[in-house]
């Protein structure tokens, strides 16, 4: 039968709704409608509640998962708890001055960017998003890799180090054409990850057999909602005894590394006084107590709680940096108290960028900068040298 001009229209219409394209787009268009506008996100937990609403459940546990039992994850926040501020009154603190140094770069804040893997599950082309919001607002970045040609275009972040597990320390070869490379990219310096030598269980994300390789181009979904795998893909999954094809690295490593470079090496992922000590033993030039947000061994207890500890063990010799749990202006007045050199955000600024990429980052940042001035203006401290460990005491 001949079809005429209205019933044509209505049946495009209807293929283009049944299309799983179609279907997608009206998805994030009702994904974006749901975000709420840039400037009612007012802390970063309303960051997260935007990010946990917007994402795909399973890129949100990814992101949002500890290991195992994840009591080191809750008690990367609750720790805080335990630290009381005092507060010195009748100073002046009409202005307040938050910038740093390290390394002899001036930080605008005692505030970096963590390195943070999977980026791509959370928005497009991650890694560039948050490496243009570290440019356009002056911190301190640790890349994971990938953005290359955005580091030497000149319109990169000026103060940026790289990131890496000593995949590239397996030979000195490897390990001398990785730090040339570096060098000649204008790094910052190395930021050696040293506790993930093998990967933990994240149960929220072996529960919802996850392919990790899916943070490459986000979750895979079909029209109907369901995860799509690819032939040859495997699920996370336990039960596998651990065994790795090449020994992992050791302090051996890190001293061929340290005769390998001028630059900078930051050790991240000390947890005791013994390693802080012995990272300063090996010319390291900083470490970063982390517990890479309770994301690999559970019960090593919160972060805040190992500093003391870490700082003593340094002697002053070497900054002593930390991530873990960091949520608020307090909670790094806390750590500065303790002796801490400066402060890595991860998941806040993930929050961001998912909700609303490189604004989203930026916003996290200039909301945890403003808390901390505030905070530190209210403590009765003007500027970062004057807090010492009497602005605290511990529950």
């Amino acid at each position: 039968m001949p079809v005429n001009r209205r019933q044509a229209l209505y049946q495009l219409a209807q293929f283009l709704l049944a299309s799983p394209l179609l279907q997608q787009a009206a998805l994030h268009a009702a994904e974006d409608a749901a975000i709420p506008p840039l400037e009612d996100l007012i802390n970063v937990f309303d960051f997260a509640k935007a990010a946990q609403a917007k994402l795909d459940p399973v890129a949100w546990d990814y992101m949002d998962e500890g290991a195992k039992d994840e009591i080191a994850l809750r008690d990367n926040r609750r720790a805080f708890g335990n630290i009381i501020v005092r507060p010195r009154f009748l100073t002046d603190v009409h202005k307040i001055d938050i910038g740093t140094q390290l390394f002899g770069k001036p930080l605008n804040a005692p505030i970096f960017i963590d390195p943070a893997g999977g980026k791509n599950c959370f928005f497009p082309n991650g890694e560039l998003e948050v490496a243009r919001a570290a440019a356009a607002s002056g911190h301190l970045m640790i890349t994971n890799g990938g953005i290359g040609d955005f580091l030497t275009s000149g319109n990169g972040p000026k103060n940026w180090w790289q990131f890496t597990t000593g995949g590239e320390f397996r030979t000195k070869s490897t390990m001398l054409n990785f730090v040339e490379k570096l060098e000649d990219m204008g790094c910052s310096g190395i930021s050696f990850t040293i506790d993930t030598m093998h990967v933990s269980h994240r149960e929220r994300s072996i529960h919802n057999k996850f392919v990790r390789n899916w943070c490459n181009d986000g979750i895979p979904r079909d029209a109907n909602g369901n995860l799509i795998y690819k032939d040859g893909e495997q699920p996370w999954t336990t039960g596998q005894y651990p065994n790795l094809a090449f020994p992992t690295p050791t302090w051996d490593t890190v001293k061929q590394l340290r005769d390998a470079t001028d630059l900078p090496i930051v050790l991240k992922g000390i947890l005791t006084a013994e390693d802080a000590a012995r990272s300063v033993e090996a010319g390291i030039s900083a470490v970063i107590v982390s517990n890479h947000g309770a994301r690999q061994l559970d019960h090593v207890g919160a972060t805040i709680e190992a500093l003391p500890e870490c700082v003593e063990a340094a002697g002053g010799k070497i900054p002593v940096l930390i991530d873990g749990g960091f949520r608020r202006g307090t909670d790094i007045l806390k750590a500065l108290a303790l002796g801490a050199t400066t402060v890595g955000v991860a998941r806040p600024y993930l929050w961001g960028l998912a909700t609303y990429g490189q604004q989203g980052v930026e916003r996290v940042l200039n909301l945890l900068r403003t808390e901390l001035a505030l905070d530190m203006g209210l403590s009765g401290v003007a500027r970062i040298s004057d807090i010492d460990r009497k602005l605290v005491r511990i529950r």
